[in-house]
This record gives C-alpha cells, structure tokens and sequence, in this order.
C-alpha cells in the first residue's frame, strides 16, 4: 500500500510539473520567446508613440497640388536664406557658397541615410534631393486637405520632416508611406520610421492601418528607438 501511494503521488507532481511548464510562455509557445515580447513598448519610445497617432483609411488625392503647401523652399525661419540651402548646410559637409552665405554652390552628402554611400552636390546638377520624409501628398490625404496655409506652409518647410538625401533613391520613394517604401539602408530604417512618427504626431496627420504595422515591423527591431 505504501509503495503504491508514493507511486500516485510522482504521478500526480509529473502531471502538475507538465501542466505548470505547458503553461508558462517559452520559446515553443507562440510569441513566447523568453525575452518578453509581449511587454508593452517603453514610455517614450517611438514603439510606443505609435499608437497614439489616429488610424483611418486613405482619403482621396483630389485637389492635390504642390502649390497648396507655399512656394516652394521659402524662408520661414526669415533667415534669409531658403528652407533648401539652410538643409543642405545642415546635411552636408564641405560646403561651399555662391554667395558666401546662403545658396550652397556643392559639398558632400558623407554618409546619404537611404543608401549609406557619399553623394556629392553641385549646384545645377545636383546628385541630392531634399526629401519631405512624410511626403506632402501622403499628408495630404490622411489629414492636410484640411489644413489652413500657414500649417501647410510651415508643415513643407519643417527641417524635423526634410532630409539632404540620394535623388535617385528619393525618386523611387515618390509618395510612399512606410507601408509601401522604406530605406534600402536597412541601418537607417529605425531612425527613418521614428522620424515619420514623430511628423505625423506633432501635426496630427493619421495612418493606415498597413502604415502602423509596417511601423511596428520596423521598430520591433529597435525597441529602444527614440523619436528625433
């Protein structure tokens, strides 16, 4: 008899062991890998601001037009020099001036962030766009159409949404959002993704549903990532 009770007793902490282990998270369970993927995003962090921007659908690109964000590179800081020549100093090392202190006559864009290679600028055959890293008709269509001018005007012209970067590259991002385009410099993409982020939530420009996961895909990545 006693040998029989201890017998159902190992039994009985077998079965409870199994039990306890099938259900604590591990790597064999599904998001279960040890490392605590499913904690939620640390406070501050561009994961984290992410789902606080609105989601909604895409609206129509109607009435679009370059012209409804101001002329084009104007001086809104009243500097005196162009929103384009102030990135391009701002980005480029070497610089040079045709004037001696704002239009930028060439320079080297040192390490590009959508490809990682050096691309050099001369004005009038310039290698280097500046690039609006959320671009104007994407906003257009997930909130800008009904903004007043000012905040379109300063939204173009914002250097927190406006890089010094490869023009053919740039080119082939056109209007894309994260859903449809990202940086072939796969090192850049954390930083590039936070940044659209941080755009979209200081002007309140929503995204799609696609746009946010492909977001998350990214920073998942790079949970620690800031905003810029």
């Amino acid at each position: 008899m006693l040998t029989y009770r201890r017998t159902l007793t190992a039994t009985a902490l077998a079965v409870a062991a199994l039990v306890t282990t099938a259900c604590s998270p591990g790597a064999d369970t599904p998001g279960g890998d040890g490392g605590g993927a499913g904690k939620p995003a640390a406070r501050g962090t561009a994961l984290a601001v992410v789902d606080t921007l609105t989601v909604k659908g895409r609206a129509p690109k109607t009435g679009y037009e370059r012209e409804k964000f101001g002329r084009a590179w104007a001086d809104v800081d009243g500097n005196g020099c162009g929103t384009r020549d102030d990135i391009l100093k701002r980005d480029l090392a070497g610089v040079r001036f045709t004037d001696g202190r704002c239009k930028v006559a060439s320079g080297t864009l040192a390490d590009d962030p959508y490809t990682g290679t050096a691309v050099a600028y001369v004005r009038g055959r310039s290698k280097v766009d500046i690039d609006h890293v959320v671009a104007l008709s994407d906003a257009w269509q997930k909130g800008a159409q009904k903004w007043d001018t000012g905040t379109r005007r300063r939204f173009a012209n914002d250097p927190l949404n406006l890089l010094a970067v490869d023009a053919v590259t740039n080119r082939r991002k056109s209007d894309g959002d994260a859903a449809t385009w990202l940086p072939p410099n796969t090192s850049y993409r954390c930083p590039y993704v936070a940044r659209q982020i941080a755009v979209k939530k200081k002007y309140g420009v929503w995204v799609t549903a696609a746009e946010r996961d492909a977001m998350k895909r990214v920073l998942r990545t790079c949970p620690q990532q800031k905003l810029p």
